[in-house]
């Protein structure tokens, strides 16, 4: 049995999709931070088969986590404090991206201006489809995430 100690403030990111765990972690940008991160990949799950799992032990509120219900929307968040879970909470599709994917239209002025941010707006929560702020081409999910 695999132990990982207990985080004394931050947030423990559960029902990951199997495989996904990584890229949350870029995502979130924690490869650019001091904090403890524990990643559980193929975790075993009565629900799900088998979930990944992240433990990031930071000041809370110190992560923007509007990223994540676009990667996997099955996402709970265990937000922690002083060693105890103070809230845990589902994760809603952000209403905006920034530079979080990238237009693939050539005619987008993305293409040309390249210092500009990519911004995605969600034009359909329910089938979950994000367009292109500058040129309202359509995200199209691609192996990469």
């Amino acid at each position: 049995m695999l132990n990982v100690g207990k985080i004394e403030e931050g947030y423990v990111l559960d029902h990951i999709q199997a495989g996904k765990a990584m890229v949350i972690y870029h995502h979130l940008g924690l490869d650019k931070v001091d904090w403890t991160v524990a990643i559980i990949k193929n975790a075993r799950s009565n629900e799900m088969g088998r979930k990944d799992i992240l433990k990031v032990e930071c000041p809370v509120d110190s992560i923007n986590l509007d990223v994540l219900a676009f990667i996997d929307p099955n996402i709970t968040v265990n937000v922690i404090k002083n060693g105890e879970i103070i809230e845990k909470k589902k994760v809603d599709l952000p209403r905006e991206l920034v530079n979080v994917i990238r237009c693939t239209n050539p005619r987008c002025i993305t293409s040309v201006e390249t210092s500009l941010p990519h911004i995605f707006y969600l034009a359909d929560p329910h089938r979950r489809i994000y367009r292109c702020r500058y040129c309202d081409e359509k995200y199209e999910e691609s192996a990469d995430r």
